[in-house]
């Protein structure tokens, strides 16, 4: 996976989890992400604008995907189980809902 993969699945991983709106400690993680990022931006020995590729993840990027690079991130950060449940879930519901609007 080169830099920029990475970084779109931390950012993508965290709009997907500011998308579970049932998860109550969902504040709490955010945090911690938000400092693993800036962290992995910091030691960076690339010139990348973060700014830019995260504002096109946000704008390109479906929930269903975010939710995706989500469970890759926590599992990076050992996230709670119960939110990996709650987002595999949402993502078969999501799916679910393409799969009969076809």
């Amino acid at each position: 996976m080169d830099y920029d993969d990475r970084f779109k699945y931390l950012v993508g991983g965290y709009y997907g989890i500011k998308s579970m709106d049932d998860y109550s400690s969902k504040l709490y993680i955010l945090k911690d992400i938000e400092n693993y990022i800036r962290e992995y931006c910091k030691s960076s020995e690339v010139s990348v604008d973060f700014k830019e590729i995260a504002e096109k993840i946000v704008e390109e990027t479906t929930l269903r995907e975010k939710l995706q690079d989500s469970l890759i991130l926590l599992n990076d950060i050992k996230g709670p189980i119960e939110l990996v449940i709650m987002i595999k879930q949402k993502i078969k519901e999501i799916k679910y809902n393409e799969d009969h609007r076809r």
